[in-house]
C-alpha cells in the first residue's frame, strides 16, 4: 500500500509539473501582440483606383493581431460610398471600428482599427487644431488578449501641414490622455513628424518608440526617405520588441505599412 501511495504521489507531481510549464509556454505565447498602423490613402493606391483588396492583402499578409488605419473614409462619395472599415475587417477576417474625425465629402473620414481580441471598452475622442485645419481624432480600444490580459490601444493621425503647431499641442494631448491609464498602453499612427521633431521629442518622454534609435523610413512607399509613421509603448517595463518592419507595398498606399510584435512582460 506505502508503494502504492508513492508512486500515485510522484506521478501527480510529475503531471501537475507539466501542466505548470505548459502553462507557462502557452502564457508566453498568447501575450504576444502583432501590432501594424498603415494610412490607407482612404481607399484608394497610388495609381488612382480603387482597390481593397491590395489593401487588404498588405495586412493579412502581416498577419497583425491589432491594426490602426488612418485616412479612413466612412460612406463618403470619392470611396464609392463603402464603409472602409467594415469593407476590410471582412476581407482580413478582424473585427471593425471607425472613429470619425469630420464629416467629408456625404460621410465621414477619420480613424479605423482592426482586432482579433475581443473589444472591451472604445471611445473616440477629438484632438485639439485650429479652426482653419483638419479635424483630427485618437481612437482607443480596451481589448483582451488571449491570456485574459487587459491592454489598451490608440490610434490616431496628426496633422500634415510643415510647421504646424497643431502637432505640438496635440502631441501634448496625448501624453495627457493616455500616461495615467492603469493598462499596458500602445499608441500608433500616422504622426507627419520626424524623429528629431519637437512633436515626437514631446511624445518620447512619455512613450518608447519600438524602433529605438534605428528609425525606418516609412513614407514615401516607393522610395521612403524620411519616418512619420510611429509605433510608441509604455510603460518601457511591461512591453519587450520581438520584431521590427516597414511593410513598402508602393501602389496598396503612398505609406509603408509598420508592423511591430510585442511581448507583455508580466
Amino acid at each position: 500500500m506505502n508503494k502504492l501511495i508513492v508512486i500515485l504521489t510522484i506521478a501527480t507531481a510529475f503531471l501537475l509539473s507539466n501542466k505548470r510549464s505548459f502553462a507557462q509556454e502557452n502564457t508566453g505565447t498568447e501575450t504576444t501582440v502583432r501590432i501594424l498602423t498603415f494610412n490607407i490613402l482612404h481607399g484608394a493606391t497610388t495609381k488612382g483606383d480603387f482597390d481593397l483588396d491590395k489593401i487588404a492583402s498588405v495586412i493579412k499578409d502581416a498577419n497583425p493581431d491589432l491594426v490602426a488605419m488612418q485616412e479612413v473614409d466612412f460612406k463618403t462619395n470619392r470611396a464609392k460610398k463603402y464603409d472602409l472599415v467594415t469593407e476590410l475587417g471582412w476581407r482580413t477576417k478582424m473585427a471593425p471600428l471607425f472613429g470619425i474625425a469630420m464629416p467629408y465629402d456625404g460621410g465621414g473620414y477619420g480613424e479605423g482599427i482592426l482586432t482579433k481580441m475581443p473589444i472591451i471598452t472604445s471611445r473616440n475622442i477629438p484632438l485639439p487644431h485650429a479652426e482653419k485645419n483638419e479635424a483630427r481624432t485618437a481612437l482607443q480600444v480596451l481589448v483582451e488578449l488571449p491570456s485574459g490580459d487587459t491592454i489598451c490601444f490608440v490610434g490616431t493621425h496628426l496633422e500634415h501641414q510643415a510647421n504646424a503647431p497643431d502637432r505640438i499641442v496635440q502631441a501634448k494631448k496625448l501624453n495627457l490622455l493616455f500616461t495615467n491609464l492603469n493598462y499596458p498602453t500602445i499608441l500608433v499612427g500616422d504622426l507627419n513628424d520626424t524623429p528629431e521633431s519637437l512633436a515626437i521629442n514631446i511624445l518620447k518622454t512619455k512613450w518608447t518608440d519600438s524602433f529605438g534609435d534605428n528609425p525606418e523610413f516609412t513614407f514615401p512607399s516607393d522610395q521612403p526617405n524620411r519616418k512619420i509613421d510611429y509605433i510608441l509603448y509604455r510603460p518601457a517595463n511591461r512591453w519587450e520588441v520581438v520584431e521590427n518592419r516597414v511593410i513598402c507595398d508602393e501602389i496598396a498606399s503612398d505609406h509603408c505599412a509598420v508592423l511591430t510584435v510585442l511581448k507583455l512582460v508580466k
